[in-house]
């Protein structure tokens, strides 16, 4: 049975919160929609473009804990796939917005959400680049929100034929508007360790960072920023062929071992990423506020000098 409803009497059952069902109209009246199955993917914007084939990222290990000094990181695939990234993102979940892309810089890619495959392809692109190509990639990118944000990016400075590489978590408030890695105070304590070394930044050492860009008033990384991040310090390992790799405060440890321990419980040991011996420290910001651990930071020190001579 139906109610035969003139149009002021369905207003007012309207206005009570009453919802009158009405029948729907013939099918032929309706115009033509494609049936679809599943998900649909959207177009119109530059993530629907065509892109190359995408690779099945496939698990990593941990950084394992048996015995022996030298332990090694999770490794890093040297082709297209970025496992590592893949993972972070997947347990972060997409990142918000998107940016214009920027034209004529291959990595510099708008993601409307951050999937394996796209980090994939991301990570294939910045593994073909030269030196000069990775500075304009990074200058102009625009694959996460810190772009918004941030006055310049710090692509990192030093002697590109080092021995020595330094990494760093993220950029500081200084180091944001100067463009140059550890700046200020806890810049001023790393030159102080280099020297005890007999090494200079623009001598035997190239500085760097995971995040190219200023997080927001020096909050903590996120696991999608830094994955977005990573292949571009990827790229830069590839290119310099560090002998060592000095891996300062907790973020840049966790990315470049893949591990949540504390630095303290890391610290003494020998690691490798991308072959590279790597060895953990404290970050001189801590240690301005943390002075007695400067002893143990002489340490680690110490034990990469010793293995970078033990070749």
């Amino acid at each position: 049975m139906s109610l035969d409803l003139d149009k002021r009497q369905r207003a007012m059952l309207a206005e009570m919160g009453v919802r009158v069902w009405e029948p729907a109209p013939p099918a032929s009246l309706a115009p033509d929609q494609p049936t679809t199955t599943g998900h649909s993917v959207p177009h119109g914007s530059a993530d629907s473009a065509s892109s190359p084939a995408r690779a099945q990222a496939a698990a990593q290990p941990n950084v394992p804990s048996g015995s022996g000094q030298e332990r090694a990181a999770a490794p890093h695939p040297a082709g297209p796939v970025a496992t590592n990234t893949a993972r972070a993102v997947a347990r972060a979940g997409p990142a918000s917005g998107t940016h214009p892309q920027t034209a004529d810089t291959p990595a510099a890619i708008t993601l409307r959400t951050v999937e394996q495959p796209q980090l994939a392809e991301r990570a294939s692109a910045i593994a073909q680049m030269d030196w000069a190509q990775l500075q304009t990639s990074v200058a102009g990118c625009s694959a996460c929100k810190l772009c918004s944000s941030r006055r310049n990016t710090v692509f990192g400075s030093g002697d590109t034929q080092a021995d020595w590489l330094i990494v760093g978590e993220a950029p500081g408030e200084t180091e944001d508007r100067l463009g140059q890695p550890f700046v200020g105070p806890a810049g001023q304590l790393l030159d102080s360790m280099l020297k005890a070394l007999h090494l200079a930044r623009s001598e035997g050492v190239y500085i760097a960072n995971v995040l190219k860009c200023r997080p927001p008033a020096n909050r903590n990384p996120q696991p999608d920023e830094v994955a977005l991040c990573e292949p571009y310090l990827q790229r830069q390992v590839a290119l310099l062929q560090p002998k060592i790799i000095l891996a300062m405060g907790r973020f840049a440890v966790q990315s470049l071992l893949q591990s949540s321990e504390p630095i303290g419980k890391l610290r003494g040991h020998s690691y490798r990423y991308q072959g590279v011996p790597l060895v953990v420290t404290y970050h001189p910001a801590y240690l301005l506020r943390n002075l007695p651990d400067k002893a143990k930071a002489w340490a680690d020190l110490c034990l990469a000098q010793r293995l970078l001579a033990a070749g």
